[in-house]
């Protein structure tokens, strides 16, 4: 038997036959599909067993997006944190704002609800700023000889006496508070209705009750109101409440008080008017002229 030589190339069908086949196939698979459903279960099992891959593919993709996002958040959490920040600032100061104006209308309303004094007229004036002199104890206030302020005139709070005007300007005076050295105040005790007269000592923001005998009845806690004999502060208003009191072997006790108002607290003050015009005292007028002695007849 002759030997036939092997073919270099085996040669199935045809390129035309094949895509002829193939079509025929896919049409016949597609119709089968729609019409009885028999490759359902097929594309089940392959959908199951291609899933681990299809989600270790999008693992790539899922955490670059996933890092994306991080960096993005992160970025738009910063920018929400630095303007969280400054709204807080904003607000902080706004409440603090809003927390002074209502203390401020607050001592306002009681001032101005104040029991009235009689025959006092009230004018409410506002301290702009204090003394730049670290020896003295006075104010300035918003209101001058335009609004009606004279020199002389008590100034006082919803709690007690605050001071007295000792000079007038057109349109601010100033006020030197019951602290100061140069400021005295006549006053009585409510409780056993002895009278003194209060000095301001200045440098710590008391006063005192000078020229008090050692065996005064004068005790700690004992409030002195004005006694009204000056004719500047009407009667009953508080000023200060004793302190301290060192008794010792001089002629005089000494007594600290602080002041019943709030002499260092406030921003808002009441001006009294000048009082009615008080009767004549007796011993400074003018004694009657002596009645000249008739001549003697010759």
């Amino acid at each position: 038997m002759p030997d036939s030589a092997p073919p270099i190339f085996k040669r199935g069908p045809s390129l035309i036959i094949r895509l002829v086949f193939f079509t025929i196939l896919s049409l016949v698979l597609l119709v089968a599909d729609a019409r009885f459903r028999y490759l359902e279960d097929i594309r089940s099992g392959v959908s199951v067993v291609l899933f681990p891959m299809q989600e270790a593919a999008a693992v790539p993709a899922a955490v670059l997006e996933r890092a994306g996002e991080f960096f993005v958040t992160q970025a738009a959490l910063y920018r929400e944190n630095e303007q969280l920040k400054r709204e807080r600032l904003l607000n902080v100061s706004e409440v603090q704002r809003i927390k002074a104006l209502e203390a401020d209308n607050e001592q306002l309303r009681r001032l101005v609800n104040a029991p009235p004094i009689p025959t006092r007229e009230r004018t409410v004036a506002e301290i702009i700023y204090e003394s730049r002199d670290p020896f003295t104890r006075k104010v300035v206030i918003d209101r001058g000889t335009m609004h009606g302020i004279k020199t002389g005139q008590a100034v006082v709070d919803h709690l007690g006496v605050i001071g007295q005007v000792t000079r007038a300007f057109p349109f601010v005076s100033e006020v030197s508070l019951v602290t100061d050295k140069s400021q005295s105040v006549p006053v009585q005790s409510v409780r056993s209705g002895v009278r003194s007269i209060t000095f301001g000592l200045g440098h710590d923001g008391a006063v005192e009750l000078r020229f008090m005998p050692v065996n005064a009845d004068v005790q700690n806690g004992d409030l002195f109101v004005t006694s009204g004999i000056d004719g500047v502060f009407p009667a009953g208003l508080p000023v200060a409440v004793v302190t301290n009191i060192e008794r010792n072997a001089q002629s005089f006790a000494r007594i600290t008080c602080a002041p019943a108002a709030a002499v260092s607290s406030y921003t808002r003050v009441a001006v009294l008017a000048d009082p009615p015009p008080m009767p004549a005292n007796p011993l400074t007028a003018p004694a009657p002229p002596k009645p000249v002695p008739p001549e003697p007849q010759q």
